[in-house]
C-alpha cells in the first residue's frame, strides 16, 4: 500500500527497550485532515502518532514504528502504565459525528495486517484509546466498527462461549481486567468502557447482555 511520509518532531526513544505489542485506534476529533496532521507536527502541542489516515484512505506515516509517538497519554493496559512505549498509534479523521468510510477502513485493515505480522501482535493487541483510558477518552467511539475488524482477524471479537449471567458488577469486573482492562475507575466508568468496544447500542443500567457481550479472554 501506498504510505506518504509526512515526519513529526514529537516522538522519542521506547523506554526499556519495550517493543510495540499493541496497536492503539484513535479518531482525531477534528474538521479536517490537514488540520490533524499539522497539529501531530507541531511541536507545541507534544502530540503524535505513528499514522494518520485520512477519510479517503490516504496514509500518512508521521513517526517510523521503531520510535514512540505521543498518543496515547495517561492511561493503562494490563497493568502497563507507559503504553506509547508499547503501542503504535493510528488516528483516524473523524470529528466524532459521522461514521467512518469506507475507503477510510479498507486503508486501516490494510495497515492494521502489515504491523500485525510485522510485530507478531495478535487480534487481542488491537485496542481503543478509551480502552486504555477509560472515562478520559472516548475515541473511536460508537460508530467504529469493530466487529468488521474482528470478522478480518484484526481485533478481538465480541461474545465469549458462555450463557449470559446475571448483572453483577464482580463479575464484570473479572472479566474485565482478564480482557486487560487494569486502570482504576468506578462500576459506572467501566461499563461505559466496555459498551463502547462491545455493545455500542447498550443503555440503562448493567444487565447480563452486558456480560454476556465480552469476550471470554482467553
Amino acid at each position: 500500500m501506498k504510505i506518504d511520509q509526512v515526519p513529526s518532531p514529537n516522538f522519542g526513544p521506547r523506554k526499556e527497550g519495550a517493543l510495540p505489542s499493541l496497536v492503539v485506534l484513535h479518531y482525531t476529533a477534528m474538521e479536517t485532515a490537514q488540520a490533524a496532521l499539522e497539529r501531530l507536527c507541531d511541536p507545541m502541542y507534544e502530540v503524535s502518532a505513528h499514522y494518520l489516515i485520512t477519510r479517503t484512505g490516504q496514509v500518512w506515516q508521521l513517526v517510523d514504528e521503531q520510535h514512540r509517538a505521543w498518543h496515547a497519554g495517561a492511561g493503562e493496559w494490563t497493568g502497563v502504565r507507559d503504553v506509547n512505549s508499547h503501542s503504535i498509534g493510528i488516528e483516524l479523521d473523524n470529528s466524532s459525528q459521522h461514521p467512518f468510510p469506507e475507503p477510510q477502513m479498507c486503508a486501516l485493515e490494510r495497515l492494521l495486517h502489515q504491523i500485525m505480522q510485522r510485530w507478531d501482535i495478535p487480534p487481542e493487541g488491537v485496542i481503543g484509546h478509551s480502552d486504555l483510558a477509560p472515562g478520559r477518552k472516548v475515541d473511536p467511539g460508537p460508530r467504529f466498527d469493530w466487529q468488521r475488524l474482528a470478522l478480518g482477524g484484526l481485533a478481538r471479537p465480541a461474545g465469549g462461549r458462555e450463557q449470559a449471567q446475571g448483572a453483577d458488577y464482580r463479575v464484570l469486573r473479572t472479566k474485565a481486567k482478564a480482557l486487560g482492562y487494569t486502570a482504576a475507575m468506578t462500576d459506572e466508568v467501566l461499563l461505559n468502557t466496555l459498551r463502547l468496544r462491545y455493545r455500542p447500542w447498550g443503555q440503562g443500567a448493567l444487565c447480563g447482555a452486558d456480560i454476556k457481550a465480552l469476550p471470554s479472554g482467553d
